[in-house]
């Protein structure tokens, strides 16, 4: 299971769904109303209170490190260590979460990123001081663990994560190995640091001339923005100018991520996996073959994608679909735009199915500054969640710019705060914590909800079209590119496994095979220019370890359980929300079948294809009917 400290503390977003404005992007954070801006003092007062209680963690580590040797000797030793540990886990988290967001509302600040750079080295050498815990406790026979959990009760909370251990018991490694490997944490989160630092604070992003005459810098923010402009010609020069400059960097970034790869490498040869892709999967227990099998039912149902590509050409009147061609509007005319406010709403209208206490606890966090929402300059691009201080209620970050596509993000983040709030509300902290796998499940929950409701309302042809396209868009960026990174990360551990060197070309070329098969290059079905199959650089996610497919995983189970939901089935929402509180009680797999699907089948996979094909359905009715 991943921590939520370290490099990786908040729940992402698609990065490459946000977007703002250029007027946005260039206001001072002080010109925005506080009322959209994050209210930190919640996590601590002011940053002399953080460091009061950094500081307090130093004494309470040395008196974990007493209890090195003592664990296996009563049932009250071993609570008393896990006690304290989880205790100084946790306030490491509500650390890292002062520190990353006021990294994250301005990155260009060198005193936020040192802020953060600092604790993680603290938490280095916290798993490292610490290291014996889990040696220990492995070391202890299983029948002796259960006598200890009979003779303590308070013990119960940790009867996962103890009976966890057991099962990895042959991939743990001794003491002093285990501290070793602590301590070289601090090496393996360089390449995301560097990463983050270049493509968000010091990229030189090119300058474009639009159509109307305006200069554009095209940075992640108005890449995002502007390549969905409505006039083709913009479009084409996003495309070209943003992947022209990053091509001028494949080197530099095919460096970073190959040093992602090999610090995987090693994690994966120390403790003894057969393959990176198995390590990353074990931690929750996931079976490869779950990845195996997303990766060949998307391939399996290319041609679903192909015919939403086609209809995507049909409607945007073009000769030749092009790659710069996929996050254009497609109905003319139709251009959706929503305050903030508006946007609250309509998303608390449509989670309604989800109860009235659901949608009370989803209006205080609007209300009560838990969201950050306009893009300022130096602000961290993108989107996400975090729900990591236990304590403290969770915080989103939007970059938000008006459009439906904003507000299907906001709903998104929200369903990963009402996991994270739920889950702290009702689990211990050691169990609070849920994996990747079944995060994106809550999120997009919540977007499908939010689809439902807004479809039920319209019954104008040209809008309506646009909101089916729109969650075809969803499909296509959720499903179809997540799973088309997914066999692109697996693809290249694999070859660095066999022991070949990943160049930035190595790189490039590799990614072009794939995005071109995905999209139908050679039959002509969406053109894919040289320069484009440099876009593996621009993507923040593949630094996060076999991370995306859990998005095409998600996605596919929140479509059967929404339709479960929204049809009315009985105790299937109360079966949802028990989801929701049960964190990491256990592993992601079970917690879904609890909840009514089964990711170790293709089921919800080909609901979410009959799904989109029912959608692909409608649009050609409407445009036969409009002799399109």
């Amino acid at each position: 299971m991943y921590k939520r400290i370290g490099a990786i503390m908040f729940i992402s977003s698609l990065l490459f769904l946000a977007g703002s404005n250029t007027q946005a992007q260039t206001r001072n954070r002080s010109e925005i109303d506080k009322k959209y801006t994050w209210n930190l003092t919640d996590l601590y007062p002011d940053d002399a209170a953080y460091e009061n209680s950094k500081n307090q963690l130093e004494n309470e580590i040395s008196q974990l490190v007493k209890t090195k040797g003592t664990l296996a000797n009563s049932a009250n030793d071993l609570q008393k260590c896990l006690n304290k540990y989880f205790d100084i886990r946790k306030e490491f988290n509500r650390l890292y979460s002062y520190a990353g967001k006021k990294y994250d509302l301005d990155t260009r600040v060198a005193e936020n990123l040192s802020m953060r750079q600092e604790l993680q080295q603290r938490l280095t050498d916290f798993y490292s001081k610490t290291a014996f815990i889990e040696p220990e406790i492995i070391a202890i026979d299983k029948e002796k663990i259960d006598q200890f959990l009979s003779a303590e009760p308070e013990l119960g909370i940790y009867v996962f994560y103890l009976h966890d251990l057991q099962r990895r018991k042959e991939h743990m490694l001794s003491e002093k190995e285990e501290k070793i490997l602590a301590e070289a944490s601090l090496m393996s989160n360089s390449p995301y640091d560097i990463y983050s630092v270049f493509s968000n604070a010091e990229f030189p992003f090119p300058e474009i001339e639009l159509s109307d005459g305006s200069i554009v810098k095209i940075d992640l923010a108005n890449y995002a923005l502007y390549r969905a402009s409505t006039n083709r010609e913009d479009r084409q020069k996003v495309f070209d100018k943003f992947f022209d400059a990053i091509q001028n960097f494949k080197n530099t970034y095919g460096t970073q991520l190959y040093a992602e790869v090999k610090s995987n490498l090693f994690y994966t040869r120390t403790r003894g996996y057969e393959s990176c892709l198995a390590r990353a999967l074990d931690p929750n227990n996931i079976p490869t073959q779950v990845y195996m099998t997303l990766i060949k039912n998307v391939n399996d149902n290319l041609d679903t994608f192909h015919r939403y590509l086609k209809l995507k050409k049909r409607m945007l009147g073009v000769d030749t679909l092009r790659y710069s061609d996929i996050y254009a509007p497609t109905v003319k005319g139709v251009d959706l735009k929503f305050t903030i406010d508006e946007s609250y709403k309509q998303v608390l209208a449509a989670l309604t199915p989800l109860g009235k206490d659901y949608v009370n606890i989803v209006k205080e966090g609007m209300e009560n500054r838990w969201i950050d929402v306009y893009p300022t300059t130096g602000k961290r691009s993108g989107a996400y969640s975090s729900g990591s201080a236990y304590d403290v209620h969770p915080y989103i970050l939007l970059n938000f710019n008006g459009k439906y596509g904003d507000v299907s993000i906001l709903a998104h983040e929200l369903g990963h705060t009402m996991h994270s709030y739920l889950s702290n509300k009702h689990q211990p902290f050691a169990t609070s914590d849920y994996s990747i796998f079944v995060a994106e499940v809550a999120s997009t929950f919540n977007e499908a909800l939010l689809f439902h409701d807004q479809l039920e309302k319209v019954k104008d042809d040209e809008v309506r079209l646009s909101m089916l396209m729109n969650y075809l868009d969803g499909i296509k960026g959720t499903v179809f590119r997540q799973t088309q990174f997914a066999e692109f990360e697996l693809k290249i551990h694999q070859k660095a496994e066999k022991g070949e060197a990943l160049t930035g070309q190595a790189l490039t070329d590799l990614y072009a095979d794939i995005v071109r098969r995905y999209y139908g290059h050679d039959d002509n079905i969406c053109v894919i220019d040289d320069v484009y199959t440099n876009e593996w650089a621009y993507i923040p996610h593949f630094y996060y370890n076999f991370y995306v497919y859990q998005y095409a995983t998600s996605f596919t189970a929140s479509i059967a359980l929404s339709e479960k939901v929204l049809n009315g089935e009985k105790g299937v929402t109360e079966k949802y929300l028990a989801f929701l509180s049960s964190g990491g009680s256990d592993y992601p797999i079970n917690l879904l079948k609890k909840a009514g699907v089964d990711m170790t089948t293709s089921e919800p996979f080909n609901k979410t294809m009959v799904a989109m094909n029912r959608v692909m359905d409608e649009i050609e009715e409407i445009l036969k009917k409009k002799g399109m």
